[in-house]
């Protein structure tokens, strides 16, 4: 049992002690590590002990160091700034589990384990946790940090292709429960086959002449999407309702700043409840990005210009409408 706290030291962390100058942890393994200054608040001090205790046990040779010097390269920084936060994002699961072991004790064996308990809850999300693990496994082997990628051989849950196309009725069902704010990003998304995050980061400068420049926040493909009046009508739909005029953001809020997708989510959540309680002959079980897939779907020309994607077989993933076809007679 540890010695009792003198009065006042209470809320101090463990092996954190006040010295004549600052505040000092001193880990179990030896030595002394200066946190902060005497006059820093006491969130601070745990802030920083918080810091250092990661940092201790982010030990040389760890998944967790590896994962870091991925975070660092200049391989991450080359990558579309939804491929880092979805990394980010996938990387905060995945070390719960890995981080502390060494990365020569990660066999196939505790990669299969990982897929299969993850799987019962989302195979989907096992499959992009795995993805990010071979990719930094990956990046490691080819600097010599590793020497084998234990992701290579395992395989993945096999992924059925979402098909729900929404039709017509159920589009303007919801369009009219919704605010202007999310008509005019439903709309915008139509008109450009956009993604949720692509439509949300649309700035201002990116109203042109010739129509509305999107840079694909996931493949990085740019487009000019052409002006047509129904782009043009949710765009000053969207300006009209503004509250405060953003002079950086077209999708801005109350006051002038980036709508979040959180938010987005909730406002269109909120839309599809509205709509089945109007319309409880319709189904509504379909996602923001499925809208993206009925505006290909709907498109009648080249659909891959359209859609900016690079093959065939990624459009065919989008289109989703049943097509009617000649009999013979």
């Amino acid at each position: 049992m540890g010695r009792k706290r003198k009065p006042g030291t209470e809320w101090m962390p463990q092996r954190v002690y006040k010295t004549p100058y600052a505040y000092q942890y001193h880990p179990a393994s030896g030595g002394s590590i200066t946190l902060c200054s005497l006059n820093a608040s006491q969130r601070l001090v745990w802030k920083r002990y918080e810091e250092e205790l990661s940092r201790l046990e982010m030990k040389a040779g760890s998944f967790a160091e590896l994962v870091n010097d991925f975070f660092k390269s200049k391989s991450f920084s080359k990558l579309a700034p939804r491929t880092q936060n979805d990394y980010s994002s996938y990387g905060t699961k995945v070390l719960k589990v890995f981080g502390k072991m060494s990365c020569a004790s990660i066999s196939p064996k505790n990669i299969r384990m990982y897929m299969d308990k993850r799987g019962v809850k989302s195979e989907v999300q096992a499959n992009r946790e795995h993805s990010f693990m071979s990719k930094v496994f990956g990046w490691g082997y080819e600097r010599g940090i590793v020497t084998i990628n234990p992701c290579l051989k395992v395989h993945k849950f096999t992924e059925q292709s979402r098909t729900r196309y929404i039709t017509d009725q159920e589009y303007y069902a919801v369009l009219n429960c919704a605010s202007p704010m999310l008509q005019a990003a439903m709309e915008i998304s139509y008109c450009c086959a956009a993604r949720q995050g692509d439509v949300l980061a649309l700035k201002r400068s990116d109203l042109q002449d010739e129509g509305i420049y999107i840079k694909q926040g996931k493949t990085n493909k740019e487009q000019i999407k052409r002006w047509n009046p129904r782009l043009k009508a949710a765009i000053e739909l969207v300006l009209a309702n503004q509250l405060v005029k953003s002079m950086k953001w077209v999708m801005s809020d109350e006051e002038g700043n980036h709508i979040s997708a959180t938010r987005l989510r909730h406002w269109y959540t909120a839309a599809k409840v509205e709509a089945t309680s109007k319309h409880p002959n319709l189904k509504f079980d379909f996602t923001f990005h499925d809208i993206k897939a009925k505006s290909i779907s709907d498109y009648e020309g080249n659909k891959q210009e359209f859609s900016g994607h690079k093959t065939a077989a990624q459009v065919a993933v989008y289109d989703r409408k049943i097509k009617v076809v000649d009999t013979n007679e």
